[in-house]
């Protein structure tokens, strides 16, 4: 291994082996001086651990956060010192404010060279004190497995989270004990007592009107397959969380839609109006809240039953009348072994009447311009299939992407619910590296794309057949939007001079089409998922629709 001797591994491949122990597979890094002997212990390691390399270091973080988000395992970055970390801290943001696992190693000064405002320096915990769940520094070569592990288990335990390590230059080098044979610890997530699963029975069963909300991270398939059997028996209708609809079944008959930005008034009066609220594994935050105003702290006790794997989230801003700390899936499948009440159950009406107002939610609308978004998505989704991922950032033509597009399979949506631009792309690639065999469509606006087009390069290099589907309006669309309520006439700063999307995408050696017309869509995604390779479609769009059933004109749908 690179220039390890017989006394020992360098600290830079204990790194590396402490990573292959607790079984990553790969990492995402931008190359930087400050940590070449862990790019050489990684040399070592191919065939165990691939690197991507990456053209941006927040596309690294942002590819890191979206691999965990698919395997429920921790997500690794490699960046530099300085500007390299600067670049990754979004994607550390995305991570805390998600609940992601993942593992930033950041490349440092020399330990001798500390608080001298050497280049690049930068104080990892004080910059970090807010925004990563924690900072760890391998100061001592002794300790450089021990420092891996716990950053490890840090970023998976409780509600997950970004853990920064600093790598100063000189330690990587020295040597340090061997670390043959030492096992990661597992940390069991709490389950749910099958005595509280009994008494939340009770209560759905003496409830009219009851609503299953469910959320956040650390989700698996058999988790909710569970999820899925236990809503199906008692007939219970289905909310999801902001950016979270892979947690059920979209097509199932209990589903009645998605709490976030859009969400339908039908919706947020059967938030309101129901009298009893089992949330599994939402965090119960302002966007899926209503800015917090859906819910009231003085009446919600009553009726809120919060299970979540953190403590430290229940009751944070609601009190719930039975708040249980168990890991959101593991609930679930305790819940589905709950025997329901006697058919026809009482709220069977009001499940029914939940699912019909969603479905009337997501019928197409009329548009202004040329290109129907609400047509396109559905076109879309009829030509995926159920386990085709699809990635998206944050701007208003994910409104569009979020009411249209069904998602009938876990692990299929890829979504900031940090509302991080830039991140449709890197999350794209991580899908496809990740899942190969499934068909990878990355939505991006025209400003959330050029947050991270460079990355085309990454996946053109690695052959990824992944479909970018570009959505131009020529405008940071959200701002313009909030700009036209508030200052009406008086837009500045969010209109968009953009490139030919279609002939950067060739000079990237993608395949390209344009489209202008709603009609048009069809053959070019067509042709797109026939390339063999990367494409990218260019949907031109009119700002004047700029979300559904509204108009910047003032005309509404």
């Amino acid at each position: 291994m690179g220039t390890s001797s017989a006394a020992g591994l360098r600290v830079a491949d204990a790194i590396v082996e402490r990573l292959k122990a607790h079984r990553v597979r790969r990492v995402f890094a931008v190359a930087g001086e400050s940590y070449l002997d862990v790019l050489d212990a990684l040399f070592d390691a191919r065939g165990t651990i691939e690197l991507i390399t990456c053209r941006h270091e927040a596309a690294a973080a942002n590819m890191a956060e979206a691999t965990a988000k698919l395997t429920g395992r921790c997500g690794v970055a490699f960046v530099t010192r300085g500007p390299g970390l600067a670049h990754a801290s979004i994607g550390v943001h995305t991570a805390q404010q998600d609940a992601t696992p993942m593992v930033l190693f950041v490349g440092e000064i020399a330990r001798e060279d500390r608080y001298r405002r050497a280049f690049q320096e930068v104080n990892l915990a004080l910059t970090f004190a807010d925004l990563a769940k924690g900072v760890l520094q391998i100061d001592v070569p002794g300790r450089a497995a021990e420092i891996v592990d716990r950053a490890l288990q840090l970023a998976t335990a409780g509600r997950p989270g970004p853990v920064i390590v600093g790598l100063p230059e000189d330690v990587l080098g020295e040597v340090c004990a061997s670390v043959a044979g030492a096992a990661p610890v597992r940390i069991e997530a709490p389950s749910l007592a099958p005595a509280l699963a009994r008494a939340i029975g009770v209560r759905l069963a003496a409830s009219e009107r009851p609503l299953l909300w469910v959320g956040g991270s650390g989700w698996s398939a058999a988790g909710v397959d569970a999820l899925r059997q236990f809503a199906e028996t008692w007939e219970l209708p289905v909310v999801t969380s902001f950016r979270r609809k892979d947690r059920f079944p979209n097509g199932h008959a209990s589903y009645a839609g998605e709490c976030g930005f859009g969400t339908p008034p039908t919706l947020i009066e059967r938030l309101r109006g129901s009298d009893l609220l089992l949330v599994l594994g939402a965090p119960l935050g302002d966007v899926e809240t209503g800015g917090y105003h859906w819910l009231d702290r003085a009446t919600t006790a009553a009726r809120l039953i919060h299970v979540h794997p953190d403590s430290e989230t229940l009751g944070a801003v609601f009190p719930a009348g039975l708040a249980v700390q168990a890991a959101a899936d593991e609930a679930a499948a305790a819940l589905a072994n709950l025997e329901p009440p006697s058919a026809p159950r009482r709220w069977a009406a009001w499940t029914r009447a939940a699912r019909a107002e969603h479905l009337a939610f997501g019928e197409p609308v009329a548009v202004g311009g040329d290109v129907n978004l609400s047509v396109l998505f559905r076109e879309l989704r009829a030509s995926l299939p159920p386990t085709s991922i699809v990635t998206n950032g944050a701007g208003n033509y994910a409104a569009w992407l979020h009411r249209f597009f069904a998602h009938d399979a876990f692990g299929t949506q890829l979504a900031p619910g940090s509302g991080a631009m830039g991140y449709a792309v890197p999350a794209a690639i991580a899908a496809k590296l990740e899942h190969p065999e499934r068909e990878v469509v990355c939505v991006a606006g025209d400003g959330c794309f050029l947050m991270a087009s460079q990355e085309l390069a990454t996946a053109a290099a690695l052959g990824l057949g992944i479909l970018f589907l570009v959505v131009n309006n020529g405008s940071y669309g959200t701002i313009r939007m909030h700009q036209e309520n508030r200052f009406p006439g008086r837009t500045i700063g969010t209109t968009l001079r953009n490139p030919d999307f279609t002939a950067l995408a060739r000079a990237y050696g993608l395949h390209a089409a344009r489209v202008g017309t709603t009609a048009g869509f069809a053959p070019a995604l067509a042709a797109a998922r026939a390339a063999g390779g990367p494409a990218l479609i260019e949907v031109l769009t009119s700002v004047d629709d700029i979300a559904p059933g509204r108009r910047l004109s003032g005309a509404t749908a």
